[in-house]
């Protein structure tokens, strides 16, 4: 049994900068503080993204714990307006209709994500593309913790849950397109295939010690080969 763990951006689809711009309007509603343009989101959570730019906007921590649920809300409800604008099959990443649904029809496979997204943004994006994120039976959000080397083992524990048997770290695959990605799986022994279609490159990727990389998951025989560990 694999369980297969998807990252979302950069890895399933592209958003054209739907969340950023989200995220800097919601915190601009609820903290009515300017946020800082350039941060980098790539590998990291919700909660994280929004904590480190109130930081660098001045909000104390104290202010920044008060209204981070209230933020988040607020980000999910513009996101969904932001998400409405695009076209679907222009924004889902090559290979992955084809990847999930090899994937999906294998008995050894359980399907997962595992993003810094918080659940109701994950949901949000994936509907706005023409995936139906039931098909991914387990999962670890930004909103279950706000660092992301926590979310695997979340994950882990869901699986097992669901399944009714042990999973080693070993039988988990962390797909993703940034080094987080490639290296927050290590803590349970997950093994990590990357994908450049985000904003680093195969050689970037490798250097993370990844098991695996490629340009993009349309190679659907190779990519399944590999993450079957064959």
């Amino acid at each position: 049994m694999r369980v297969v763990l998807f990252d979302i951006d950069g890895t399933i689809l592209w958003t054209d900068g739907a969340g950023r711009r989200a995220v800097y309007r919601a915190l601009e509603d609820v903290f009515g503080a300017p946020v800082p343009d350039g941060h980098e989101f790539d590998g990291k959570t919700d909660p994280q993204i929004v904590r480190e730019l109130m930081q660098l906007a001045g909000v104390t921590h104290g202010d920044i714990d008060v209204r981070l649920g209230h933020a988040l809300e607020r980000y999910v409800e513009l996101l969904h307006g932001e998400l409405g604008t695009l076209e679907e099959h222009d924004h889902v990443l090559p290979g992955i209709r084809e990847l999930l649904d090899a994937l999906e029809t294998r008995d050894d496979v359980l399907l997962g994500l595992l993003t810094g997204n918080v659940l109701p943004g994950a949901v949000a994006k994936l509907t706005a593309v023409g995936i139906d994120a039931s098909r991914f039976r387990v999962g670890a959000f930004g909103s279950d913790h706000a660092q992301r080397p926590e979310l695997p083992a979340i994950a882990m524990e869901r699986a097992e849950a669901l399944l009714g048997r042990q999973i080693h770290g070993s039988d988990v695959v962390v797909i993703g397109d940034t080094p987080a990605d490639m290296n927050c799986g290590r803590g349970i022994g997950a093994r990590a295939v990357g994908v450049a279609t985000g904003r680093y490159s195969v050689d970037d990727l490798r250097a993370c010690g990844a098991a695996a990389v490629f340009e993009d998951l349309s190679d659907t025989d190779v990519v399944v080969r590999t993450i079957m560990g064959a």
